[in-house]
């Protein structure tokens, strides 16, 4: 009976590490306006609804100064550096013209704290305002 309960203790504190130790910190647009910590060497993973037949994407957040244009929101790469951007496509067999979802991954790289922040737009349309933003700010420990 006392070997059941040591060996049941055991399992329970490598589940708890497993579960607290997780180097992967999955976000989506709920956390808009959030902080997220995320383990050095971890990865971060933004999910965002997106449907690329209208013409909009996610991209860096962009600034126009004397038509140039400036992206601003890339976060600071000894922090958190872009891994991987790939648009996620609905199922097969749905109508066309079905969005998806745009997939980010980012790895911590620094220890640090920076800001994410990517707009909903179509990248021709100068000046006009996103459809919709996204702000995040990511701590590294």
């Amino acid at each position: 009976m006392k070997s059941k309960l040591i060996l049941m203790c055991a399992v329970v504190t490598i589940l708890v590490c497993l579960v607290a130790c997780s180097s992967e910190v999955a976000v989506d647009a709920s956390y808009d306006g959030k902080e997220v910590k995320v383990p050095i060497d971890g990865s971060l993973i933004v999910t965002l609804e997106s449907n690329p037949t209208t013409g909009f994407k996610w991209q860096y957040e962009e600034e126009v100064k004397d038509t140039l244009h400036i992206l601003t929101g890339i976060p600071d790469e000894t922090v958190l550096a872009l891994v991987d951007q790939k648009f996620v496509g609905p199922e097969a067999g749905t109508p066309p013209g079905t969005g998806g979802e745009e997939v980010w991954t980012f790895k911590a790289v620094g220890k640090g704290t920076t800001e994410l922040s990517l707009e909903y737009s179509q990248p021709w349309e100068d000046g006009t305002k996103a459809a919709n933003t996204f702000n995040l700010t990511v701590v590294v420990k």
